[in-house]
């Protein structure tokens, strides 16, 4: 069968919409639907409605302004009256974001539809319907699965799994204010307070460069020597979950399954060893360098270039270096 329509859960930051979810509208596009439609939230469906149809979506579902309500039952509640109402796409993706996730298995419970996540590719099948692949056994393993049921079809997927291509300039999409049905008790937690970690530089997972280390390093204040060779190559420092664990930086600050998914074109790991759960994170970097002192660590079998040696001595040489060049 045929996809008619597509919709993706939209997240908007700073006035423009996320990197995830430019990247969930190229998905969308690989499943060539007859239309592909966005649900926002906050208000400010309007003002990227340019950015959103330049991107490939033709219309804005706005949930509008929740003020300190949690979107995830306002905006569960809203697809499913539009489902409810004969209004329904045949795929929603969501993005593997705090809010993606839990707008998605709420969508789940109201509607009755199963969920596929942690999918990092999306195609459309022999008969049309999607078909997703996943990692499984902490992305040892990459698995297909699609759905036999009927749609509408439910996916979560992960970042930086579709490439966002340059866009033509296209028509802003059109705006459609949807209202959110009663919810009871459903809408009674509300968030209390936000915090923004504070940083330099680019966005971990946006950045262009990647300089992560991990327990090699050997003590928490040897971290700056991460974030000394981030700054000098103009890139974002990262951790492995080993040193996020054992609080010398903040969770914000991890790469890999349980973290961020970063797609640099250099990613630098430092005194990692390599665990699977780290490799799943940023094994899609162009060029991956490894600096390691045993040469049987496992980050080296997906390395493009291999520094066997004291992360202690390597990159206080390579900070030398730049500063002197």
């Amino acid at each position: 069968m045929a996809i008619g329509k597509v919709w993706v859960v939209a997240e908007i930051s700073g006035g423009a919409p996320t990197a995830t979810t430019l990247e969930l509208l190229a998905g969308a596009k690989g499943l060539s639907p007859a239309a592909i439609e966005v649900v926002a939230f906050g208000g400010q469906g309007a003002s990227v409605a340019g950015a959103l149809g330049a991107a490939g979506a033709t219309k804005i579902y706005e949930v509008g302004d929740l003020g300190d309500a949690l979107p995830g039952p306002s905006v569960a509640g809203a697809i499913a009256a539009q489902i409810a109402e004969g209004n329904s796409p045949d795929v929603v993706l969501a993005g593997a974001t705090y809010d993606g996730r839990d707008i998605a298995a709420r969508l789940s419970a109201r509607i009755g539809k199963p969920v596929i996540t942690n999918v990092v590719a999306l195609s459309a099948g022999a008969d049309g319907s999607p078909v997703a692949e996943h990692a499984i056994f902490g992305g040892t393993q990459v698995a297909k699965s699609e759905f036999t049921g009927s749609a509408p079809w439910i996916f979560v997927v992960r970042a930086k799994s579709f490439v966002v291509e340059e866009a033509p300039s296209g028509a802003p999409a059109e705006v459609v204010n949807v209202s959110v049905p009663d919810l009871g008790a459903v809408a009674a937690a509300k968030v209390v307070n936000r915090h923004v970690e504070e940083r330099s530089g680019p966005k971990l997972d946006e950045a262009a460069v990647v300089v992560s280390g991990g327990r090699g390093l050997g003590q928490p204040e040897n971290y700056g020597l991460i974030e000394e060779l981030a700054k000098l190559l103009n890139g974002a420092p990262g951790a492995s979950r080993a040193i996020v664990d054992a609080g010398w930086v903040p969770y914000a600050y991890q790469v890999g399954q349980t973290g961020k998914t970063v797609k640099p074109t250099v990613y630098i790991a430092c005194g990692i060893s390599g665990a699977t759960q780290h490799m799943v994170g940023m094994k899609g970097a162009k060029n991956i360098i490894a600096i390691n002192k045993d040469k049987d660590a496992p980050i080296f079998s997906i390395s493009d270039l291999g520094v066997v040696g004291d992360v202690h001595k390597v990159i206080p040489a390579l900070i030398d270096t730049l500063k002197n060049r």
